[in-house]
């Protein structure tokens, strides 16, 4: 803190800003623009190998979510047990099993997923082809964006708990370090996919060595010291309180580890050919990896009595018993906050894609289907960014106060796709379509039940909001779509019969004073208009009586009328005029065109020293169809 009570990041914060827009505006913002995101790309580059991904390098950052989350599930589903002591801690070995088991049947489904929906979209796209009405594929849509960007917001949160687990005195500053993460991911985003594949990758790999490594250092002490050890917590015993409903709880909690899943289907099409080949073995591998980490974490968290503390991840304290705080601590701690960082890259890849391709069904506003400078969709993915640095923001970037809201979204999807590919099964009947439609009913039954616990179990720690959010967005998207339907309506055009023609329009050309911006507005209006009027709105007697002379003087190029307004408004004698003409005895115009001179400094900061009244007449008058507004630009020569 300073002096006058504003802490000092603000100030640093604040100062950027204001030197990266002063640097814009003098450069020019498409510099700034080009430095940070790169040259713009040519629609056709967008088919070239470079802008997609082989297998083994959309792995690890499709994956990311999905494997990140073993930092912090188990530990989800352990945090719903503590209240019945340490008689209950042997209960993460058949929670961490059935989550395997989960992920198996989940990872199955959507690989016959891919195979039947070759261009990504995940549960959207099978739910819109399987359910007739829309609001069935929107739940799908709006539950996955929902749990894309609660995945930022507890992906970053998880990260920045890991380091400040290792260093306590960043504890005050999570939520601003949480906000900068996901301003640099958006960043390197916005330079395109290829460019995140290559900084993003390798922190992923380092994890995945870090947590085998982990895993193969505890066998390696059970193989020593015994399977079962002085503080291994006793086994098969159900502690005093145990309850199905609260099994089912730390069962759901657990399953936060299997976000991420619908990744790699939703975003097939930045694959390499041929796609789905190489979506699928992205799947095949990170199912393989994620299961052995799953199972091997929470072994080891079992066997070495690991319990849930605040400010101090599980994972951190199995890392600190077998390392201590030196540097392979060190490593694996700095190498779970990149993968937790990164996890959220994988979700800037899968978003902008699910959102683009609602956007095409045009239930969402169409710019969020158009491809930005780098081919990406930039414009989901700023909503992303925005959406989740909001989330952290009100949540204070704390990963147990996101959880709550976590993963409802998804399985409420998972539970839609599955019930939509035992439809197809059952319609098309293809070769031994009664084992996958068996396969799938069994998604469907589980993962309906983890949305049902998750709900019930969670309804007042927050998923009230998500439960709320989604038909909020349902709504919002039917509305889109009807607004965009009855604009085709309108705007269809019968090329036979309706043809274009001639109008009457009289043109209104405003000036300010009879000086060079006069000459080349009255110039350039006699050269388009059919019929001109010039108009002076004056303050006072000696104005407008001082820019009639100089009409008159001038030769009187066209008429001109002169109004006084002692309320010193433009606007309010400029619509009477409007209306005036618009109402005239004999021939009425068709259109009414007003013509604005507008100066233009040479220098950006001289902007400001000149009236922008202009934009206020634009804004005024685009309320009247048959009222067109044009502006005469004049651009000075000194600087």
């Amino acid at each position: 803190m300073n002096d006058i009570g504003v802490p000092i990041w603000q100030l640093i914060a604040l100062l950027l800003i204001a030197t990266l827009f002063i640097v814009g505006r003098i450069t020019g913002f498409r510099m700034v623009k080009r430095l940070l995101v790169g040259r713009p790309l040519k629609t056709r580059e967008l088919g070239q190998a470079q802008q997609h991904l082989v297998w083994y390098l959309a792995l690890p950052i499709l994956s990311a979510d999905l494997y990140s989350s073993v930092a912090y599930g188990p530990e989800a589903g352990a945090t719903e047990l503590v209240g019945l002591g340490r008689g209950a801690e042997w209960l993460i070995l058949p929670i961490v099993g059935a989550t395997v088991l989960l992920l198996l049947i989940i990872v199955l489904s959507y690989i016959m997923g891919i195979l039947a929906y070759p261009n990504g979209g995940g549960g959207y796209s099978i739910a819109r082809d399987n359910f007739r009405p829309a609001w069935i594929s929107l739940v799908a849509a709006s539950a996955l964006m929902i749990d894309y960007v609660l995945t930022v917001a507890v992906s970053v949160s998880a990260g920045i708990l890991a380091i400040a687990s290792a260093y306590p005195g960043l504890v005050p500053y999570e939520t601003v370090l949480s906000v900068i993460c996901v301003a640099l991911i958006a960043l390197v985003n916005l330079r395109g996919v290829s460019e995140s594949a290559t900084l993003f990758s390798w922190p992923n790999f380092l994890f995945a060595a870090c947590m085998l490594f982990l895993i193969g250092w505890g066998v390696t002490n059970d193989v020593s010291h015994g399977f079962v050890q002085p503080q291994t917590p006793p086994f098969g015993v159900l502690p005093k309180g145990f309850t199905l409903l609260l099994i089912l709880k730390a069962f759901s909690s657990a399953c936060s580890s299997l976000t991420g899943i619908e990744t790699i289907s939703n975003a097939v099409p930045i694959f390499r050919e041929p796609k789905q080949m190489g979506a699928i073995k992205a799947y095949v591998t990170m199912t393989i990896v994620t299961g052995i980490t799953l199972v091997g974490i929470g072994y080891q968290l079992y066997v070495k009595g690991i319990t849930v503390k605040p400010n101090n991840t599980m994972l951190s304290q199995l890392t600190a018993v077998y390392f201590g705080h030196g540097p392979i601590y060190q490593i694996i701690t700095w190498s779970t906050f990149l993968v937790l960082i990164i996890a959220a890259n994988s979700t800037f890849t899968g978003f902008p894609q699910l959102m683009a391709l609602v956007a095409r069904d045009k239930f969402l506003p169409e710019a969020l289907s158009l491809r930005g400078d780098r081919l990406g969709f930039s414009n989901g993915l700023m909503v992303l960014a925005l959406l989740s640095s909001v989330l952290l923001v009100v949540f204070q970037a704390q990963t147990n106060a996101l959880i709550p809201l976590f993963a409802i979204g998804v399985f409420m999807s998972f539970t839609i796709a599955q019930i939509g590919m035992m439809k197809r099964w059952m319609k098309l009947r293809t070769k031994r379509w009664q084992g996958k439609a068996f396969v799938n009913a069994v998604g469907a039954v589980v993962t309906a039940l983890v949305t049902l616990v998750f709900s019930a179990t969670k309804f007042s720690q927050g998923a009230w909001i998500v439960l709320f959010a989604i038909p909020l967005m349902v709504s919002l998207a039917l509305m889109i779509r009807r607004h965009y339907a009855r604009l085709e309506r309108e705007l269809a055009l019968d090329v036979q019969t309706e043809l274009a023609e001639e109008h009457h329009v009289i043109s209104v050309l405003l000036l300010s004073d009879i000086d060079r911006i006069a000459l080349q507005s009255v110039s350039f209006a006699k050269s388009i208009a059919q019929d001109l009027i010039a108009v002076y709105i004056g303050f006072d007697d000696e104005s407008i009586a001082a820019v009639e002379a100089k009409w008159k003087a001038w030769g009187e190029p066209c008429r001109l009328l002169a109004f006084k307004n002692e309320y010193r408004s433009v606007l309010q004698p400029l619509t009477r005029l409007v209306k005036r003409l618009q109402t005239r005895e004999g021939r009425e115009p068709d259109h009414i065109h007003i013509l604005l001179p507008q100066l233009v400094p040479r220098v950006w900061w001289q902007f400001g020293l000149h009236n922008q009244r202009n934009f206020v007449i634009q804004a005024w008058f685009l309320r009247n169809q048959d009222v067109v507004v044009s502006t005469i630009p004049y651009h000075t020569r000194d600087r």
